[in-house]
């Protein structure tokens, strides 16, 4: 009952730390959807050399550990004349670590659509893009949302290593509160809850969407 009242007395502090993952989240999610978009494009788009880079880009990304990126991006990269503030280097480093891992989300789900589909758009008159956007776009993506929903869910997860370079998120703020407590396990069980339930809203979300593209892919 007393470490249930101690995390209840801190829970405005933990709450605020909710906020700043959530935002972290959800700017790294949008910035690495379109960037994930945007690779995959280049990947499957046929030009040697704009596929090597986003090859390249890919392989670094998930060949490297989020914490070694992140140090090299906010400790690193002064270095080199180029010093970003610690919420500008979390959400740049989520995003490109993120972007990596969706592209080859959206990749393979493009690859997954029949050829003829092509074909078939530009028999019609349309474009290379005006294809992918209206015609394979849409089937990929129905394909392409579990993995993407994974990805984006282990996200949200990954934002506790901001807590490295001083950003005071849910972890940073739990840590913060025991260092005055020196009471680690309650604050870190209710750390570990409140990530378990943001991860659990996003995973309905993504369960909701699978069902919404399921049910127009009948009609």
């Amino acid at each position: 009952m007393e470490q249930f009242n101690l995390v209840m007395s801190y829970a405005p502090t933990l709450l605020m730390g909710v906020v700043l993952t959530v935002k972290f989240a959800v700017a790294a999610m949008a910035f690495g959807l379109v960037l994930g978009a945007f690779t995959a494009v280049l990947r499957i788009g046929g030009k040697r050399l704009l596929d090597r880079i986003a090859q390249a880009y890919v392989s670094v990304m998930r060949g490297t550990p989020l914490l070694v990126q992140m140090f090299v991006v906010y400790y690193g990269l002064p270095d080199v004349g180029i010093s970003l503030s610690p919420t500008t280097a979390g959400i740049l480093t989520l995003t490109l670590n993120a972007g990596a891992y969706l592209s080859e989300s959206m990749r393979g789900a493009i690859l997954g659509i029949a050829r003829g589909q092509w074909s078939a758009s530009h028999s019609l008159g349309l474009t290379y893009f005006q294809t992918l956007r209206y015609v394979v776009g849409p089937q990929a993506l129905r394909l392409a949302v579990p993995s993407m929903g994974n990805t984006l869910i282990s996200l949200i997860k990954d934002t506790s290593l901001v807590s490295v370079i001083t950003v005071t998120e849910l972890l940073r703020s739990a840590q913060e509160v025991i260092a005055t407590t020196f009471q680690p396990l309650p604050l870190y069980l209710a750390a570990a809850a409140l990530y378990w339930v943001l991860s659990s809203l996003l995973s309905a979300v993504q369960s909701r969407l699978e069902g919404r593209l399921a049910l127009q892919t009948r009609h």
